[in-house]
């Protein structure tokens, strides 16, 4: 994951403006599915566990502004880091996005493991969050356990299978194409790149 740090710290801190750039396959993006979604979207994979993810939350911020509300930003969480806990996090977030407080839980969690730098410890740590999101541990524990909460993980875990993630973050943009994140030096020029594949047809 190092190797994101210097370029999304660089996204960030530099929001340089840019012409309209030629976005070329191969050079900004790949083509990792031959068929595109019905409708515009961005699939966002990331990890609680990575800090790379967290300083990359601004940018998806100012991203989905641009975007507009006909594209919508969704996110996967993957198993694959943080052990045990990986999993148990994803379904978290499954059961948030569920009772509308994914944001809410998201910025719990995310400060706890790399601000405060305290883990969260199974069922208990997740329900503690829950419960700072302002949701009872008795809901908490419902949505976390429910089906439509399982669906929704491993509907995560198929993305992270189909689409090959082996590190993030990483964006996959209308289920067809991936961005080539160090491709881009600018936060302008990975919004104008992602704007450009959500729109691109063909």
């Amino acid at each position: 994951m190092n190797k994101f740090l210097a370029i999304f710290a660089g996204l960030i801190l530099l929001p340089l403006a840019v012409q309209a750039t030629d976005f070329k396959e191969g050079k900004h993006y790949e083509v990792v599915k031959q068929t595109a979604t019905s409708t515009p979207e961005v699939l966002e994979f990331f990890s609680f566990f990575c800090p790379h993810c967290m300083k990359f939350e601004p940018l998806m911020v100012q991203l989905q502004a641009k975007l507009g509300d006909d594209v919508k930003i969704r996110k996967n969480h993957v198993n694959f880091l943080g052990k045990e806990m990986g999993p148990q996090l994803t379904q978290a977030l499954a059961a948030a996005q569920l009772l509308e407080v994914e944001d809410k839980v998201s910025s719990l969690i995310f400060d706890q493991i790399h601000t405060q730098r305290k883990p969260i410890n199974g069922e208990a740590g997740i329900l503690a969050i829950f419960e700072k999101a302002g949701i009872s541990n008795a809901e908490a524990q419902g949505a976390i356990a429910s089906f439509p909460a399982s669906g929704l993980a491993s509907q995560m875990k198929r993305n992270t299978e189909t689409f090959k993630i082996r590190g993030v973050p990483a964006l996959i943009i209308n289920g067809k194409y991936q961005v080539i994140t160090n491709s881009v030096t600018s936060t302008d020029e990975f919004i104008e790149l992602v704007v450009f594949l959500t729109e691109k047809k063909g």
